[in-house]
Formats: structure tokens, C-alpha cells, sequence
């Protein structure tokens, strides 16, 4: 299988299109008409380590959440991991390709996922986008109604993290819940407009937190812990469109940030 043959399945699922204007989702590195896919590693960030993980698994080509090239380089010299990880990729042969917010965006895309995990129904877009079906945000309802400390276990224990940032919410339940992954506190005025009693994101950040107690409870998971599940997503849009591909979740925890 040609590797542009997956990028036209993952292309497929999440068009370019949907990605936001300041994004860079697609084709990174690589030659992807002329190259057969030996396997592919899934990951949310390329680091050195993904790219020497790819060679070691025999995959060459590296299918990840963020973009490694999110800004021009005006020169390729090695001076920082950006540099340093395109040098090694070319190197090695190794393509690099970027789904993000075009993913975040999609039908059934990153935002649906972390909704699967909550078991929310009746989804709707907290943004839809005006001219393509899709859009930032999902807004949808719990099973059933929970008291608010039961609800942010709940949201604790299914995204795993060792902790969760809240806010001081007077409501007492939650049943309609609204949700980005990444960095999605941009949505929180959406989610008060569709009626949630909860917002859930990656980050928000200290003074957005302010103002919103008679609102909406907010809960912070961690940019990389909303999106954690983004690579069962590539997993199963690849499978269904290459069974024999072999594919391969990273065993590197590229998440830069560590807790105690």
C-alpha cells in the first residue's frame, strides 16, 4: 500500500478543510506517491524518540495529532528539536504526516471520541462550521443525571488522570455536558449558550476560571490527557482502510509535562 493511499483514507475521515485557519495539518515530510507504507506508528507529538521508535518497529511513516511544523523554519540546522527531529526523519526515510484540527473538527473525530468515553448522547456542535459539516465542540447528554462530585470522579477515573481542575460550581448536578479536547476554553460561552451544566477541555487556564460559578462547573484535564484517546481514532480509520497495515501505538509518553 501506498503511503498516499493513507493519507488519502485519513483525508478522507478529516478533510483539510475542517482544520482552523493558524493550523497546518497534512503532509509534513515525505515522499508519499513514490513510497510503499511499511507500517505506521500513531502518536500525539514527534519528538527524536517517535522518530527512532518508527525505525525501530520498521515503520516509515509516523502518523501524529500535532503538527511537528507548525511555523516556518527559515533554516534546518539542528538548533532545536524541531530542526533536529526534520533532519532525522529525512535521514531515515520516514514520513511525517499531521491530522489536528481538521481531526478535532470532523464527524466522529476527537471530540466525538472523548463523548464515546463519557457515554454523552444527543451530540450536537457547540460551533458548527458554516459552510462544511462539521465543527468545534460537542455538546450532549449523560445517561443519567449525577451529583457533581460523582460526575467529576467519573471524568477522572475515564480520562486517568491523577488529578482534575475544577471550579467552584453551585449547581448540585450534571447532566448535559459540553466538551473540546486541547486547549478549548475559547468555547466555554458556547457551552453556557447550549444549556451544559459542565465543560470539559485540556486547558483553561487560571484567569478564565474567574466569573463562571453561578454558570457552569469547568474542569481542566491536561492538553494531552483530553486528546489521549485520539490515537484509538487513527487506529480505526487505518484498519478499516488497510487491515494488513501493520500499526503501532508510540510507547513514548511524549507528554512534556510532569506531576508529582
Amino acid at each position: 500500500m501506498k503511503i498516499r493511499q493513507i493519507i488519502d483514507a485519513l483525508e478522507d475521515f478529516a478533510p483539510l478543510a475542517l482544520q482552523d485557519g493558524f493550523d497546518n495539518a497534512g503532509l509534513q515530510i515525505g515522499l508519499p506517491q513514490d513510497v510503499d507504507a511499511t507500517g505506521v506508528l500513531l502518536c500525539l507529538d514527534v519528538t527524536e524518540a517517535i522518530i527512532d521508535e518508527a525505525v525501530s518497529r520498521g515503520c516509515n511513516m509516523v502518523v501524529s495529532h500535532h503538527p511537528l511544523l507548525f511555523h516556518p523554519l527559515k533554516s534546518i540546522s539542528g538548533k532545536d528539536y524541531v530542526e533536529r527531529v526534520v533532519i532525522k526523519a529525512i535521514q531515515k526515510g520516514i514520513t511525517l504526516y499531521a491530522a489536528h484540527t481538521n481531526l478535532d473538527n470532523a464527524p466522529g473525530g476527537v471530540n466525538h471520541k472523548m463523548a464515546e468515553k463519557l457515554q454523552l448522547a444527543s451530540l450536537e456542535w457547540l460551533e458548527p462550521k458554516q459552510t462544511l459539516e462539521g465543527g468545534s465542540g460537542l455538546v450532549g447528554e449523560l445517561p443519567t443525571a449525577m451529583p457533581q462530585q460523582e460526575f467529576v470522579r467519573l471524568v477522572k477515573d475515564t480520562f486517568r488522570v491523577d488529578s482534575i481542575r475544577y471550579n467552584d460550581w453551585a449547581g448540585q448536578t450534571v447532566k448535559r455536558v459540553a466538551l473540546c479536547g486541547g486547549a478549548g476554553a475559547f468555547l466555554i460561552p458556547k457551552a453556557i449558550s447550549k444549556g451544559a451544566d459542565a465543560f470539559i477541555t485540556g486547558e483553561i487556564g487560571y484567569h478564565r476560571f474567574f466569573g463562571y460559578e453561578e454558570s457552569i462547573l469547568l474542569m481542566e484535564l491536561g492538553h494531552y490527557e483530553s486528546e489521549q484517546y485520539t490515537l484509538e481514532l487513527f487506529r480505526d480509520i487505518l484498519a478499516k482502510a488497510a487491515p494488513e497495515l501493520p500499526v503501532s501505538f508510540t510507547a513514548v509518553k511524549t507528554n512534556p509535562i510532569r506531576e508529582m
